[in-house]
């Protein structure tokens, strides 16, 4: 692709030849201002907000839609652009509730950044008021559409990036209405909680299920030891909340700002991401040494969970029986660490920030009651835990750095790189080999499960046994992966599938702007963080070794495959 020049507002600038004016104007330092579209998706064309004037040209031009070509002169600030930009704003603020100060994308909505820089400051002609009911059916995802503006981003990334499909774009004109089809309710369809279409969302139409009352509640309990679990993907998402770049690596912070909320006790997932890998490399190699169910699938992502029980049921035997580390955590407090503390689990009160939406639903299903108690009694997403920071005006940038309370805070790099697509495979490999070989690797990191492909695949060599590895990310990916093990036109031994673009870097519940280019950088950042671990191997963490001394006994043993494990196998048979 060649370089041709064009000239913008005035200035003569080289840009490479097809791409769009929206691009060419962003390389060159021009601000357009965009709501239906996103760099990640196809182009729609479908708000107008970014029109611009090009010389020859009758009507105003869509730049997010047109092509550069040789010698186009472009402006993007006339008086008819700006007052063009401003009626179409006046025009979908007429059709939006008035409730920014109220509105839980307040300070972060799209649509009010642009206002503000268009100076809107009144809204002109007649207001309609809808009065749709929100749907709140699911306990992760609440759907407004009285605030929809149509935009297409949220049915966009449901049939295209996740091919679930139950987001439609309904009527014509000023009649179109984007929801589930009939009417329904989220949770009356296909729906699996992903929450990408909350990530994508320029407004406050689609968002998560806020949780932090219960919170609040629970930490003013005197009766209650609140303790609280951090993902591996948070600490390297969460300053992106207070104006950090994405990929800053706020571990220390992290856990300064959740001690100063008054937490009791501040762990770490990673520590139960290290005991997921010690369950489910065991179990893999015990089917493959007793003749299981091949390939195993992972079962850390709830929103690939919730895919395969609803398409794909024929496979839930393929998937791991383990917990998630997020449920796995919640076990062990009320178990482990009740017994060890003195303090009696019913008073114990686990709260986990997550990267996910769908860890909301995960948390009451029935099966994660094995400790007598639900495991986890709340789930904040990145984005809730921000609002908590900032309702309590906490200042993250000021904060000295903190470490991790012990036992249940010690974990490897191992364990920091399940938070992004390929991570837990490799954290898995390098536990397998180890086990299997008894031999130390030589090279810890296996370059061949990394990336943001879609799909990937890798074989290892176990002492003579070849074991042929796919991941796979986005659930689009994931079902080509289902695909072809139903088509048995691949013999994978091991599979890791995260429902999520990227993993969880690029989780439904993560800082709203995550594009493919913010998932790189938090994605070199978590194996940043390895690299810098002193304990890289989940076997080499110390204190799941004293986990299984004191209490577990051993992998895959009678009392933590009561606490660690579900009987997913037995439902695979019920539901087929």
């Amino acid at each position: 692709m060649g370089n041709i020049e064009i000239t913008l507002n005035g200035r003569t600038v080289s840009v490479l030849e097809n791409i769009s004016i929206l691009e060419a104007a962003k390389r060159n330092g021009i601000y357009l201002p965009t709501l239906c579209h996103h760099p990640d998706q196809r182009v729609k064309a479908n708000c107008r907000v970014c029109v611009v004037e090009v010389e020859g040209v009758r009507n105003l031009v869509a730049s997010c839609s047109t092509a550069v070509r040789e010698g186009m002169k472009i402006t993007t600030n006339s008086p008819r652009v700006r007052e063009t930009v401003r009626t179409i704003l006046e025009l979908i603020f007429a059709d939006h509730p008035q409730e920014c100060l109220t509105c839980i994308r307040n300070e972060k909505c799209e649509l009010r950044q642009i206002a503000s820089r268009f100076g809107i400051n009144s809204i002109q002609g007649a207001k309609t008021a809808n009065n749709y009911p929100v749907d709140t059916s699911t306990p992760s995802i609440v759907r407004n559409p009285n605030k929809c503006i149509k935009c297409g981003r949220c049915a966009e990334v449901c049939h295209h990036t996740q091919e679930v499909g139950v987001l439609y774009s309904h009527n014509r004109s000023t009649e179109i209405m984007i929801s589930p089809e009939y009417g329904k309710n989220l949770s009356e369809v296909g729906c699996v909680l992903c929450g990408q279409c909350a990530a994508v969302c320029p407004v406050g139409a689609i968002h998560e299920k806020d949780d932090t009352d219960q919170v609040w509640a629970a930490l003013a309990d005197p009766g209650k030891h609140v303790v609280v679990q951090t993902a591996p993907s948070v600490r390297v998402s969460i300053a992106e909340e207070f104006n950090m770049p994405p990929g800053s690596i706020q571990t220390g912070k992290l856990v300064a700002a959740l001690r100063s909320l008054g937490f009791e006790r501040v762990f770490d997932t990673d520590f139960s991401a290290d005991l997921t890998i010690m369950e489910e490399g065991h179990e893999l190699l015990h089917r493959i040494q007793n003749g299981g169910v091949l390939p195993l699938i992972t079962s850390c992502s709830p929103g690939w969970i919730n895919y395969a029980e609803k398409y794909y049921p024929e496979l839930l035997p393929n998937i791991s029986t383990c917990k998630s580390p997020q449920q796995m955590f919640g076990a062990v407090a009320k178990t482990f660490y009740a017994k060890r503390s003195g303090i009696a689990p019913e008073d114990i009160y686990v709260v986990s920030v997550m990267p996910c939406t769908a860890k909301k639903y995960e948390a009451i299903q029935p099966e994660m009651r094995s400790s007598g108690y639900q495991d986890v009694d709340a789930v904040l997403t990145t984005r809730e835990l921000a609002r908590i920071l900032r309702h309590e005006g906490i200042d993250f940038s000021m904060l000295e750095e903190s470490e991790y309370d012990s036992p249940l805070g010690t974990s490897t790099g191992a364990a920091a790189i399940f938070g992004t697509t390929g991570g837990v495979m490799e954290a898995a490999l390098r536990s397998v080999y180890e086990i299997v070989t008894g031999e130390t690797l030589s090279k810890l990191d296996f370059s061949e499960v990394r990336g943001l492909e879609g799909v990937r695949s890798a074989s290892v060599d176990l002492k003579g046994k070849e074991v042929k590895v796919a991941i796979a990310h986005g659930l689009a990916n994931a079902k080509k992966i289902a695909e072809k093990i139903k088509a048995g036109e691949e013999d994978y031994t091991f599979i890791e599938v995260m429902c999520c673009p990227g993993g969880c870097i690029g989780g439904g519940g993560q800082p709203y702007g995550t594009t493919q280019e913010v998932r790189k950088k938090r994605m070199e950042a978590l194996y940043q963080v390895d690299s810098d671990m002193p304990l890289r191997k989940s076997h080499e963490n110390p204190a799941v070794i004293e986990l299984y001394q004191e209490f577990f006994g051993e992998p895959m043993g009678e009392l933590s495959h009561r606490y660690l494990h579900i009987e997913r196998a037995e439902e695979a048979e019920a539901v087929i």
